[in-house]
């Protein structure tokens, strides 16, 4: 044995695991454990990540990787870790999607992207898609590329709109636009994995949490084709004032909910004339 491997810390039992990780305020410690236990590669790894975790980063940045939607996604370090409510507007952009699109790819754009879970996700569920993402955050972008160009799509760096190319304009069957929405005064109030970890660009929705969201509809019809479909989350006291958004950008708008994953989408579509 070299002084390399004495210097190795003895594996830490899963009892152990789990009093590290409840004693630091993790609710889900027993499933954090077997995820940590499964991931670490020797003693010394398991030893770091349970640190990593019990000192508050986010347990998908300590993994790597996040699930969603069925799929597990790259997560890098100051990304925006992909929340389990944002599967139903996934769920809602397939089901309108598979309405509108028949015969062709589909043209897919996930907007402020993040890790581009929306994207990836979107292309898993819809098969022929002409796949584009974009944020303006680099690390996020960065993270994207790994995962959207491994689904055959393209990730642009920019802000909103102005990061696609030109020839997208018109042309968009589902614009996924996962957009920040929490109230500038309300940021402070999140947990602090998010406001210590990930972006504030990307939690901060200005003094109503909707600036993103109204920059969004007020452009989104010049992109969408006839009968397309934009789709954002929002917080269900906000959607009155998303759904006004969306009607004054030339949409028409509907609200969709999920009381089991407490998620509200706002749905906007391009009329076909």
């Amino acid at each position: 044995m070299s002084a390399t491997d004495r210097s190795v810390p003895s594996a830490l039992s899963r009892s152990t695991v789990v009093a590290r990780l409840r004693a630091a305020g993790c609710v889900f410690a027993e499933d954090e454990a077997e995820l940590l236990l499964g991931a670490a590669g020797t003693p010394a790894d398991l030893a770091a990540m349970v640190d990593s975790r019990a000192g508050g980063l986010p347990l998908e940045h300590v993994l790597g990787w996040a699930e969603f939607c069925g799929l597990r996604v790259t997560v890098g370090p100051g990304v925006f870790v992909p929340r389990r409510r944002t599967e139903f507007l996934v769920r809602r952009a397939v089901a309108l999607t598979v309405d509108h699109v028949a015969g062709r790819p589909v043209v897919a754009v996930d907007l402020c992207c993040g890790s581009g879970a929306v994207g990836v996700a979107l292309a898993a569920a819809l098969g022929a898609v002409e796949l584009h993402a974009a944020d303006v955050e680099p690390a996020a972008v960065r993270c994207a590329r790994g995962n959207i160009t491994a689904m055959g799509g393209t990730v642009h760096e920019g802000d909103l709109f102005a990061a696609l190319p030109r020839s997208l304009r018109g042309r968009v069957d589902v614009l996924a636009a996962n957009v920040p929405y929490v109230p500038t005064d309300e940021v402070e109030l999140l947990p602090s994995e998010a406001r210590v970890h990930e972006p504030l660009v990307a939690l901060d929705g200005g003094s109503d949490g909707l600036d993103i969201l109204r920059r969004v509809a007020g452009e989104a019809a010049r992109w969408l084709a006839p009968g397309g479909h934009v789709l954002v989350e929002t917080g269900e006291r906000q959607a009155e004032a998303a759904v006004e958004a969306f009607r004054a950008g030339g949409l028409v708008p509907e609200v969709s909910a999920d009381d089991a994953l407490y998620s509200t989408v706002v749905t906007g579509r391009r009329p076909l004339r």
